[in-house]
């Protein structure tokens, strides 16, 4: 009898097994093939905007993603810096086959973890409530709570030209029952599509037609315990190219033969992170599109054409891949395909990522919907937690939109669905000023730690860096400067600031768009801060203003957040309830008033009758 069982090894199964592990629930990893586990098929990157953020929350959450990531980078890199903080992330290249190595064997140094080889075909489900899983042998293994982090194996389907193949990602060994068996038990299955772009040899490119990518000099990482840096003079080069007229000329003649446009498809697929073919349809007045040219590993001679997904035949790919400029006499190691899967409906998902059909049974990752390494991770991490929690008999942990990118990914999923890939953007959280890179520790750590992922000891490290930052800002305020004082005044003159007229505070100072704290740092006297926390500090004291109008918004909604919606509750019941709401409402079945709102169809008057119903029915 295990506590926690977890079929599928990728980045949410990964996240979702070592959490209970870690504070010593006895748990099962299940994987079909173990050397897979923590591999990249796709991308070899990890974060970007959005989804740099994601990996931070994992990490303040006591998940691996960040660390791993930390590790094995090739090229670091700070995005948006010309931009607010609300919108900056990381994003890392990735070394292929050095991050699926060491998730390995982090794996394998996990106490309380055992790893077994094969494959799910069914689960084990007694009056409602998932017992264990089955194995394609015919051996059972009982679990008090059971998550799935299948991926894009269900039913997948390779997709090249008009030929469709079944097959896992490069070709490995896919699910063929489980999809079946899911749908059985109640669950509604959706059709998805994804795709990943060719890859070329790396020396038969001539860079000189292409722009440099470098990465950011700065010593930046994903985890807040990560202390060693590579120096960006170290790292590795990433190169930008683009398409051209002839290209597109290739795309819009030969549609036919794509699959997207041939009709085999059935899937739908990702509208963030289109083929090349949908971009140029979609966006006929575009005269090129970007291409990031980017190194797969150290140990392989092989470049990831960024942005250039397709399911044409491979014929035409030649064609394609050798008109763009730098690549024209470049060998082609790995064709373009694209992948149909089968997906659950994330509006049978609670909050906790725990299924609405199924007790005790959990889903995390692309078999809820959607795409991404960094998505897929997140999950995971929610869904190792609340099986922890699970077990334990205790209330699950539900992050909320102003808390967490996290707690915006799995809200969207289960009050509005996906008929796609659903990817996470900067613009799908309204407070995404308080859910910077910086602050996930601010906003987080207190679950890792209250869970058992967190340290006591990393938790104190937390509390003093809280505490250094916090005193830093008061010593701020005591430090003046005066019209006299000519060292700040030739400073302030040579940024295309105003001269000083009446004394003022170092704080006060770096509240000037064109001042910062690193600016003035000479002028301030020594500081023990790290260059992170220094950020922190001068992020506090600028946008102090907008924070503190974003808490207030925040504040507003929490008594609505706060307001909870019975389990049992009869919405046929509520008579001036309108149609659309009440069908909206049974479907869903929201855990909180404020989730109740964020429902498609329904509008301010249905929340109203929500509460006077509730009030009436329930009390305050």
């Amino acid at each position: 009898m295990y506590d926690v069982i977890v079929v599928g090894a990728g980045h949410a199964g990964i996240e979702a097994c070592l959490a209970p592990a870690r504070v010593g629930l006895k748990t099962l990893l299940i994987t079909s093939h173990f050397e897979n586990a923590g591999q990249m098929p796709c991308n070899t990157a990890i974060g970007g905007p959005a989804k740099g953020i994601i990996v931070r929350e994992v990490d303040a959450l006591g998940g691996q993603m960040g660390k791993s990531a930390d590790a094995c980078y090739t090229q670091m890199k700070m995005l948006n810096t010309a931009k607010g903080p609300g919108v900056q992330a990381l994003r890392a290249q990735e070394d292929k086959k050095k991050y699926p190595r060491y998730m390995q064997q982090v794996l394998r140094d996990q106490d309380h973890l055992d790893i077994v080889e094969s494959m799910v075909e069914d689960l084990v489900v007694e009056n409602g409530i998932c017992k264990g899983v089955i194995l394609e042998d015919g051996r059972v293994f009982e679990g008090k709570t059971t998550i799935l982090t299948t991926g894009t194996y269900l039913k997948a389907e390779i997709l090249v030209g008009a030929t469709k193949t079944p097959s896992g990602p490069d070709n490995e060994r896919y699910s063929k029952y489980l999809s079946g068996k899911l749908a059985n038990l109640g669950f509604r299955i959706q059709r998805l599509k994804t795709g990943t772009p060719p890859r070329v040899a790396a020396d038969t490119i001539d860079y000189s037609k292409t722009e440099v990518q470098p990465g950011t000099n700065a010593k930046l990482a994903f985890s807040y315990e990560t202390t060693t840096f590579i120096p960006v003079e170290e790292q590795d080069t990433c190169w930008l190219t683009y398409t051209n007229e002839t290209i597109h000329k290739l795309i819009l003649d030969n549609l036919d033969k794509s699959s997207m446009y041939s009709g085999i498809v059935k899937g739908i697929g990702p509208r963030y992170c289109p083929s090349i073919e949908d971009k140029v349809v979609k966006f006929r007045d575009k005269e090129r599109h970007q291409i990031f040219l980017e190194p797969e590993s150290r140990e392989m001679n092989s470049i990831y054409v960024q942005g250039f997904s397709t399911s044409m035949p491979h014929e035409i790919q030649d064609k394609m891949v050798h008109a763009l400029p730098g690549l024209e006499n470049c060998k082609i190691l790995k064709y373009a395909y694209a992948i149909e899967y089968d997906a659950i409906d994330p509006l049978q998902l609670k909050p906790s990522l725990e299924t609405k059909v199924v007790e005790n049974l959990f889903t995390a990752g692309q078999i809820n919907g959607t795409s991404g390494y960094e998505e897929a991770a997140g999950q995971g991490m929610i869904a190792g937690i609340n099986a922890i929690h699970k077990v334990r008999g205790e209330k699950p942990l539900i992050l909320r939109r102003d808390e967490a990118y996290l707690g915006v990914l799995i809200d969207d999923l289960v009050t509005k669905g996906t008929k796609e890939p659903y990817r996470m953007l900067t613009s799908r959280a309204e407070y995404r000023l308080l859910l910077r890179h910086d602050n996930a520790d601010t906003r987080l750590r207190k679950y890792g730690h209250q869970v058992g992922l967190v340290s006591d000891a990393l938790y104190q490290q937390y509390l003093d860096k809280m505490a250094r930052i916090e005193g830093e800002i008061e010593r701020l305020k005591t430090i003046r400067f005066t019209p006299k004082d000519e060292n700040i005044n030739n400073l302030l003159e040579s940024i295309g600031s105003t001269r000083l007229k009446e004394g003022i505070s170092a704080k006060e100072l770096i509240q000037r768009p064109e001042v910062s704290y690193n600016l003035i740092k000479d002028y301030i006297g020594e500081t023990d801060l790290t260059e992170e926390e220094q950020t922190r500090v001068n992020i506090n004291i600028k946008y102090k203003g907008y924070i503190d109008k974003t808490l207030r918004q925040v504040e507003k909604m929490r008594s609505m957040e706060e307001k909870e919606i019975p389990a049992d509750i009869d919405y046929h019941k509520i008579i001036n309830l309108s149609l659309e709401a009440r069908e909206k409402l049974l479907k869903v079945r929201p855990v909180t008033v404020a989730q109740a709102s964020r429902i498609s169809g329904i509008n301010p008057a249905d929340i109203s009758v929500l509460l006077i119903y509730l009030k009436s029915e329930y009390g305050e």
